[in-house]
């Protein structure tokens, strides 16, 4: 069983195909997935060398298996693949029991027929989900379930879920895995790989320490990080998988960069520079070693070889590793940003504002479906400091579960904080947990023995860091002894499900002093035993000043005394100025606030209230009374901060925080009395030059592009229709064809491309995927198309761009062609003969601005 092995050896994985595929005679934009059928030899010999050269785990053939690529042949390319992986595995461990009955002392004499094992392997589907493109999460869960389906009736070890580049898919693709071993029966470890830039972030923004809090969650078996990069280049990244990760992490690094020699594609790091490489990585203490793009049987058994050869210690075990975490605290996570609970940071600060009870206007947002209101009760809570959102939206009239979706999905378009699920219903619960993109909140369990059994199953399945109330089926305890008790029933019980200490926040429960002068001092006596346990605690602080004037003197004075006491987290308020200040001055005395910097910022921006002001009421601008917004700042800062815009444009503002509804009633309300081409130049297109340029500084992310995108989309259409109506027309700034070359069929890249351009007011001709050169240069003539702009993921199909280039410079001389993609480097592009290399979406648009004005 591989479980024997993981965490407790080192192992070794295999290395790249598709340049050894292509070796064998693979054709530029032919699927290697069908040598499973028609060239299976082949496919064996590759397995075999890496198990000869010394791999524990070695791939099936099967990277792009979906049924989308293959509607007709997926289960036989399937069970062709694992039979050749089988048939390869056979054939090497009968000749090292061979070798070692015959005494032999080579290479392979010293390998282990036992730790010989098969990974069904599978990548992206290249489809970007929904809201930043148009796969909706179940239609991925079941693409991916497709395949499973069919894997996990085969003879495999484990699944590795590889190359990913977006945390959302990723959770996708395992849930996919472990409902379809539940079903079948099975079980299998699932190691997950993803794909991160030189900035150690996704493509979508998830950085190491969001990816692993959303995968531990999910009861991953390993993480790890392949392809993109050499090994060199993957330090900062590997470095911060395993200072953050308590499972074995994987390395799979690139043999450095790609180029094209005599149509080929080759890659500049030689085994003996990738090994020198990994011997300085694997001090950080990844426990299973591999190659990717351009690695070969040569690079994995030279890797083996040094390290069998070293005289020190193994790498780092599982329980080196998780002792060397003794301490580690709580976390929650959105895609791309990560809150950490414990001792070492600051108290959490949780915003209660998007929640109906007690708020008639918010109600009224709920029945009258009126999102872009809830909305801004969290962007508003996240200026004012918020680390983390609560999102209730139960009322008896609407729909719970349908509109608890819709507000989180919308939130989590437009904010990087995480988000605290919170629902007394475990249907509604269960639903926002699977669609949620993350690690979050739960809101929340007990110590009823019901409630227990109905919520621990779904944070097992989903992960999360579950707050639970010390309540039983007796209520409420008025002294901390027997609420402590029941913190120690829950502890108890969430550990027969697997899920840690750290992993559950107890919620000590404050009750209004003004019915019970003692219910304060209860609470705090049990947010410190719970802290001195090593427990974390969490408190809905408003509740102890209930029925009593100027409540939020009270509510202040509790907050600092709970927070002094190990609180870890607090529902609160962020717009009321004295709970602000009691966080402030209490992080600055107690020593969280490294050279008062965060206090004097805040302070400095201070207004004090003239007379007759109330204290603590809402600002203009959803700041905090008598404090500016821009007056704030953590160790965990808000993500606005990278958002924040120097206008008061509604319009601009609108696309920079990707608010839909919002962009489009700016629009119409620019449109009475403002130009269209003044509204474009002016408002449009510096909120989208913005956004652009924090992207490409690593300030915002994919997400945030594209729900900008979006917004923009949203002014441009109510632009046209005021066009058309009034009989005007707009100018388009040139026509560009774009495409995915032959034999690829990922669309992301090209999709972001499409959208941004036609927001710069481009039109664009999208030609899809797995376009042939013939197409692109039909399309290219018939409009005498001045920009084509072509995409590729795999190193197998980049001779299919150049391919597509040279037609174009033979029957389009006067096309540029811009090239892009996960495989693509300025080295690469120059010596396929293209004009530009976009090493991103905005990088492209700004290219295609500067052709089109220079044309006469």
């Amino acid at each position: 069983m591989l479980r024997d092995f993981l965490g407790r050896d080192t192992l070794f994985f295999d290395g790249g195909s598709g340049t050894i595929l292509q070796s064998m005679g693979l054709k530029p934009g032919e699927l290697p997935e069908k040598w499973n059928l028609t060239k299976p030899e082949n496919v064996i010999k590759l397995n075999y060398d890496y198990f000869a050269a010394g791999s524990n785990i070695v791939n099936t053939n099967t990277f792009g298996a979906f049924i989308t690529k293959f509607p007709l042949e997926l289960e036989r390319i399937i069970k062709a693949a694992v039979d050749n992986a089988n048939a390869a595995r056979d054939k090497i461990r009968s000749e090292i029991l061979e070798a070692k009955s015959k005494g032999e002392k080579d290479f392979k004499s010293s390998l282990d027929e036992n730790k010989l094992f098969i990974a069904f392997d599978i990548g992206s589907s290249g489809k970007l989900l929904k809201p930043m493109g148009d796969l909706d999460f179940e239609d991925c869960v079941s693409l991916y379930k497709k395949t499973f389906a069919v894997a996990f009736k085969c003879n495999i070890d484990c699944v590795l879920i590889e190359t990913m580049n977006d945390g959302y898919e990723t959770k996708a693709a395992v849930l996919a895995a472990k409902e379809t071993m539940e079903n079948l029966g099975v079980d299998y470890p699932v190691i997950v790989s993803n794909v991160y830039d030189k900035e150690c972030r996704t493509l979508s923004g998830s950085t190491p320490e969001t990816m692993v809090a959303m995968l531990e969650g999910l009861r991953v078996d390993a993480v790890g990080v392949n392809c993109s990069l050499g090994p060199l280049e993957m330090k900062a990244t590997i470095r911060r998988l395993c200072e953050c990760a308590s499972v074995p992490v994987l390395v799979k690094p690139n043999a450095g960069l790609p180029k094209v020699v005599e149509g080929k594609t080759v890659f500049d790091v030689p085994a003996d520079t990738f090994v020198d490489a990994m011997m300085e990585i694997v001090e950080y203490g990844p426990m299973i070693l591999g190659g990717c793009c351009g690695t070969t049987p040569e690079y994995i058994r030279k890797l083996r070889e040094r390290l069998d050869s070293q005289n020190k210690p193994q790498i780092h075990s599982i329980e080196q590793i998780q002792n060397s975490q003794q301490g580690i605290t709580g976390c929650v996570s959105s895609n791309t940003q990560i809150v950490y609970f414990g001792d070492k940071y600051r108290p959490v600060l949780i915003g209660e504002r998007i929640n109906p009870t007690g708020k008639k206007k918010f109600k009224e947002a709920l029945r009258n479906g009126d999102i872009p209101y809830i909305i801004h009760q969290g962007m508003e809570q996240e200026q004012a400091g918020a680390m983390v959102l609560d999102v209730n939206v139960g009322l008896p009239e609407i729909d719970e579960k349908e509109m608890m979706l819709k507000v989180m999905t919308e939130l989590q378009g437009v904010t990087d904080l995480p988000l605290q699920i919170d629902t007394t219903d475990a249907e509604v619960m269960e639903e926002a947990l699977r669609r949620y993109n993350g690690k979050p909140m739960v809101n929340s369990v007990n110590g009823k023995k019901e409630i227990m059994d109905m919520i621990f199953p779904l944070v097992k399945k989903y992960g999360g860091l579950v707050v639970a109330l010390t309540l039983d089926e007796d209520g409420i305890p008025d002294n901390s002894a027997k609420r402590i008790e029941i913190a120690k029933k829950i502890y108890a019980e969430a550990e027969k499900y697997g899920i840690q200490k750290k992993d559950i926040i107890i919620d000590p429960l404050a009750m209004a002093v003004s019915s019970d002068s003692k219910a304060g001092l209860a609470t705090l006596e049990t947010v410190k035993a719970i802290h001195d346990m090593g427990g974390l605690t969490s408190l809905g602080i408003s509740n102890v000043s209930f029925g009593l004037p100027n409540r939020e003197f009270v509510t202040s004075s509790f907050f600092t005394m709970a927070m002094n006491n190990g609180l870890s987290a607090a529902i609160m308020n962020p717009l009321q100025v004295e709970m602000t200040k009691a966080y402030k001055c209490y992080c600055l005395l107690a020593g969280k606030d490294d050279n008062c910097t965060d206090y004097i910022d805040w302070a400095s921006n201070v207004v004090m209230p003239v007379a007759g002001n109330t204290a603590g009421s809402t600002g203009a601008a959803g700041g905090v009374a008598g404090v500016s917004p821009a007056g704030r700042g953590s160790e965990q800062q808000s993500a606005s901060e990278g958002k924040a815009f120097p206008t008061s444009d509604p319009l601009a503002y609108a696309i920079i925080h990707g608010l839909k509804e919002d962009a489009a009633a700016a629009t119409r309300e620019l449109l009475k009395n403002t130009e269209s081409l003044v509204i474009i130049n002016e408002h449009l297109i510096p909120g989208l030059d913005y956004v652009g340029k924090r992207f490409e500084q690593k300030t915002m992310y994919l997400p945030q592009l594209l729900m900008a995108a979006e917004a923009a989309k949203s002014a441009f259409g109510e632009i046209r229709n005021f066009m058309e109506q009034t009989g005007k027309k707009g100018e388009s700034k040139g026509k560009v064809v774009i495409a995915t070359v032959k034999g690829d069929i990922h669309d992301i890249g090209k999709n972001i491309v499409k959208v941004l351009l036609e927001n710069y007011d481009f039109d664009v001709i999208d030609l899809g995927k797995d376009v042939p050169p013939e197409v692109v240069v039909e399309a290219c003539k018939k409009d005498h198309i001045e920009l084509v702009g072509l995409s590729a993921l795999m190193t197998t199909t980049v001779a299919s761009m150049e391919d597509t280039i040279k037609l174009l410079r033979k029957e389009c001389p006067w096309a540029k062609v811009c090239v892009g993609g996960a495989v693509m480097t300025q080295e690469y592009s120059d010596q396929i003969g293209a004009d530009f290399y976009g090493k991103d979406a905005m990088d492209t648009v700004r290219y295609a601005l500067e052709m089109f004005r220079s044309l006469p």
